[in-house]
């Protein structure tokens, strides 16, 4: 049944991709306002109550649909699965995204790359070259593809139903949404959903840094995963973005200019400065990273099949 739910999803993502700001997360930054007004005053402990209901009960309550249906009518169960999936993946939207900017920057076309840059990551690109455009959307191209793909294999996996799934996008979300630092007030407010979130991906952060370095140069992905990781502010990032920089045997993070002013990062990875021609490489090492996630289920599955 998981493979199944996996693979109605991923199809279903590929032939009709959701519209995902307006379908979830639209929805869920009006929710995410909606507790704020009631619970934000400025506390850790509020915040920490306001998690809860917002991320565990939902999960809960999947939960529960989930093994109702699976009593009832086990297909029934199978679709819920999916459909679940499929309203938390919202990858196709990431991926058109970073196709654009990756043809705008073959067309020479910098400026349309930095405002496609800008609406994808946020924040101001004017003065931005194309090689650090394309840095900074290989980046964000490894990040979304763990956050909106890869994560949710294992939990999917581990956790009974969607349950895993619902809790790994509901925590992301409100771990954004109520950003430390954000304004005055969310510093307490939204610690307990950073730190939540960082928790929740610790595990599948490192499984998807695995699979980057299985299927690119290992050699490099793990050396650059020992030494340079912890180097990045949001670890888990970091992980990824090392790995995936080491698998491909290309440069990222280094100074930037973002916002009007130089951000002073570490460098990640090894080889080449990473260049337009390097972004084709970042999407074949998603995709070959799926084929493993899915061979990898399949494998599962049938020694499952086998010892049942």
């Amino acid at each position: 049944m998981t493979l199944l739910s996996l693979l109605a999803a991923i199809l279903l993502e590929q032939i009709r991709p959701l519209p995902v700001r307006r379908v979830f997360n639209e929805p869920i930054a009006a929710f995410a306002r909606f507790i704020e007004d009631r619970l934000n005053d400025g506390q850790a402990h509020h915040g920490t109550i306001a998690w809860c209901f917002a991320v565990l009960l939902p999960s809960a309550l999947a939960l529960l649909i989930y093994t109702v249906l699976f009593w009832l009518q086990p297909v029934a169960a199978l679709l819920f699965n999916a459909l679940v999936l499929y309203l938390c993946m919202g990858y196709r939207f990431h991926s058109h995204a970073y196709g654009r900017i990756h043809a705008a920057l073959r067309a020479n076309e910098v400026d349309q790359a930095r405002l496609l840059l800008a609406e994808w990551r946020g924040g101001s690109y004017d003065l931005t070259p194309s090689e650090e455009i394309s840095r900074l959307a290989m980046e964000q191209a490894m990040v979304v593809g763990h956050r909106q793909l890869f994560a949710l294999f294992p939990l999917f996996i581990l956790l009974p139903g969607p349950s895993g799934v619902l809790l790994y996008r509901l925590s992301e979300r409100f771990a954004t949404l109520w950003a430390e630092g954000r304004e005055p007030g969310f510093t307490e407010f939204g610690r307990f959903a950073r730190r939540a979130f960082m928790v929740i991906d610790w595990l599948p952060a490192r499984i998807t840094a695995v699979a980057f370095s299985i299927v690119g140069d290992f050699e490099d992905a793990v050396y650059c995963w020992r030494t340079q990781s912890g180097l990045w502010p949001e670890k888990n990032d970091g992980v990824l973005i090392s790995a995936g920089a080491g698998a491909l045997g290309v440069k990222l993070g280094n100074p930037v200019r973002q916002s009007g002013e130089v951000l002073d990062r570490p460098e990640m990875g090894t080889g080449d400065d990473a260049d337009v021609d390097y972004l084709y490489s970042a999407v074949g090492l998603i995709r070959r990273t799926l084929v493993f996630f899915l061979l990898l289920i399949l494998l599962a599955s049938i020694a499952g099949w086998a010892g049942g």
